[in-house]
């Protein structure tokens, strides 16, 4: 064995153009194939944790074909009718009801574009708790302030303003002045980054909205199962809105199926990464076949000599395997470091430029292990 692999290897060293140009062909696909499945695999798994910090016992009930927060109208509102009949659902610890809209603020004359939170004392208390997160500097809402705000991490922390943001700093929403009273700990997308969080009433009051709840979020009470909760809740709401089954204008969903259908949505995403990459790591083989066929061709009379002194056809079959298994293993290798590095770098660029920790590059072993299955 030892023959074999130093004949294959100073077979490839005397071609070393072509050598080169066969294995670019293999570890670009190789590093497209780690880089882009890593980017996905890493957004799957930080999706996943914060559901699982969200907790598997909570229901998510909001307008259906909502595609941002704030933007229901009409009938696809819910509103507080909806809120105290999910309250009074058996199997509901307690529900809490958010009014997220999107509005114009500004600091000392910068104006941005974010999402106002209206919440009570109590809800945004049990924001808090579920999402993990916590008041780093000043105080929560309470439900006696009226133009106070607490502010996201990158509103004070991040590079939202130009100009420093500190908690007693007064900052305008909708033309009306509010003071920063806390700030909330960092989340990891700028979205939530960079909310605002203030009385709901409040946020009713400056935005001339009647009755209206963007989101309400159930906790289902200890020893009751969230799906046959959730049925119940979508069971009574139809009959509160007189809407028939597969008709309603509301989607009610436990946190393991909103999980699942991001898992269904990041599935369809990866097969395309992976059928794009593939493509690479295609032509990549054809290239090593290509390579060993020429090769084959060339050295006939190298092979009718080495069978002349002796050399079986099975001795002649392993030089050439491990001519193209040297081919796959180094070109396998520099690709992968190659896709390691451009999956870091991007996880890198999205923490600093873009201020989101989602973006994460995973390496799990199958990552590694599979290109190499495929070319040996």
């Amino acid at each position: 064995m030892k023959d074999y692999f130093f004949l294959a290897f100073n077979n490839l060293k005397r071609r070393k153009l072509r050598s080169w140009l066969t294995m670019v062909g293999i570890f670009i696909g190789i590093a497209a194939v780690v880089a882009l499945i890593s980017l996905g695999q890493g957004l799957q798994n930080a999706i996943e944790e914060q559901f699982e910090q969200l907790g598997s016992d909570k229901i998510i009930i909001q307008p259906r074909g909502m595609m941002a927060p704030g933007s229901a109208t009409g009938s696809l509102k819910l509103t507080s009718k909806d809120l105290k009949v999910i309250e009074g659902v058996r199997g509901v610890e307690y529900a809490s009801g958010y009014l997220i809209k999107q509005g114009q603020a500004k600091y000392k004359g910068e104006a941005g574009i974010g999402f106002a939170t209206g919440l009570t004392e109590i809800d945004f208390e049990r924001m808090m708790e579920m999402a993990g997160l916590e008041v780093i500097d000043g105080r929560g809402l309470k439900d006696e302030d009226k133009f106070k705000v607490v502010v996201g991490y990158d509103h004070i922390y991040g590079d939202t303003w130009e100009k420093s943001l500190q908690i007693g700093s007064t900052i305008e929403i909708e033309n009306h002045d509010f003071k920063v009273i806390g700030v909330v700990s960092k989340i990891g997308n700028p979205i939530d980054d960079n909310l605002l969080y203030v009385s709901k009433d409040i946020l009713k009051e400056i935005l001339d909205v009647e009755d209206e709840e963007s989101q309400i979020l159930v906790k289902t009470a200890a020893g009751f199962d969230p799906v046959k909760v959730a049925e119940t809740i979508e069971r009574k709401l139809r009959n509160l809105r007189g809407e028939k089954e597969g008709q309603e204008t509301f989607s009610v969903q436990t946190s393991e199926q909103l999980l699942e259908s991001f898992s269904n949505i990041f599935g369809i995403v990866q097969a395309v990464l992976v059928g794009i990459a593939a493509i690479s790591l295609l032509v990549g083989g054809i290239g090593i076949m290509n390579t060993m066929y020429t090769s084959v061709l060339e050295r006939t009379k190298e092979i009718g000599t080495m069978k002349a002194v002796g050399a079986k056809n099975s001795d002649i079959l392993f030089i050439f395997l491990f001519e193209s298994g040297l081919l796959g293993l180094v070109g396998g290798a520099i690709g992968i470091g190659i896709g390691i590095g451009l999956g870091k770098g991007a996880e890198y660029i999205a923490s600093t430029a873009l201020g989101t920790d989602l973006l994460q590059a995973a390496f799990p072993w199958y990552l590694i292990g599979g290109p190499y299955y495929f070319l040996f």
